[in-house]
């Protein structure tokens, strides 16, 4: 089962959250501690935000196993960001292709997933009805993951999203059509979604399995020296102070006690606002 990490808050060395932490995501690509699939050597993926820039996220994939690439340990060490997802794969549906590797960009929305559409095959042909052209040209890859993200673009182009509390009805509206879909045309067994949704500036993510008695790993963090001393101060604007928030499928550390549980079939809005949460 596929492993990610989001972050939001000041600008932080990417190398310090994704490689030096006891438990980092390249030690997860070789053993994971929280899932039942232990390694994780598909291709791994990292899309990070220059706002400074422009609003578009950058991206990097590879389908080289996360522990045997040098390109990432480089980047990681040169890169700062305020807003970044990465994430490594444990192939289900899709081979192990570029195309299929997280995260998935579309204009300024980055999103990533870990888990599973339940007889996905027998879904994605009525999924792909939904969409319009332009969004069902967009696709390029195989995978579950990429059509949720499909499936919620198209969801949106009926919503005005600069609320977050918006993007997260949107991705409730693209969980209940799903389920519909599956309801429909699918064998109706259990599916999982822990899903990152980001403009750069917002994070939506959720925990939530269709089997009310199984969920997959997820915790948030906001307070832990793993990012406090490491981020980069914007004294100019004296806001110092700006709280951070990561996500992650697993623990980084081996101070457990400082990971919060997201809730399981939650919805949880990450903005300059703090952190919120709906039902779904």
């Amino acid at each position: 089962m596929c492993r990610f990490i989001a972050y939001s808050g000041q600008p932080i060395l990417l190398d310090n959250i994704l490689v030096r932490p006891p438990n980092s995501l390249i030690m997860q690509s070789m053993q994971a501690r929280e899932s039942d699939v232990r390694t994780n050597g598909d291709g791994f993926g990292l899309g990070w935000y220059v706002p400074q820039i422009e609003d578009t996220p950058a991206l990097f994939h590879s389908i080289s196993p996360a522990w045997n690439d040098q390109n990432l340990l480089h980047l990681t060490r040169k890169i700062e960001s305020p807003c970044f997802f990465a994430h490594i794969r444990a192939a289900s549906a899709g081979g192990v292709t570029h195309y299929n590797c997280h995260p998935f960009t579309h204009g300024k929305w980055m999103f990533m997933h870990n888990g599973g559409v339940d007889d996905f095959i027998q879904v994605k042909r009525h999924l792909r009805h939904l969409l319009d052209d332009d969004i069902y040209n967009w696709i390029q890859g195989e995978t579950d993951s990429e059509h949720i993200f499909a499936l919620f673009l198209q969801l949106a182009k009926k919503h005005n999203l600069k609320d977050t509390l918006t993007i997260a009805n949107v991705l409730k509206e693209t969980l209940a059509t799903l389920a519909d879909l599956i309801e429909k045309y699918g064998k109706k067994g259990p599916s999982y979604y822990n899903i990152c949704i980001t403009d750069g500036k917002r994070i939506v993510t959720c925990r939530y399995s269709t089997d009310t008695t199984e969920y997959l790993s997820l915790h948030y963090l906001t307070e832990s020296t793993l990012v406090r001393d490491k981020i980069k101060r914007n004294i100019e604007k004296n806001d110092d102070e700006t709280p951070f928030v990561l996500v992650a499928s697993e623990k980084l550390t081996i101070f457990s006690e400082e990971w919060i549980d997201v809730p399981k079939n939650k919805i949880m809005m990450i903005d300059n606002r703090g952190i919120k949460f709906v039902e779904i």
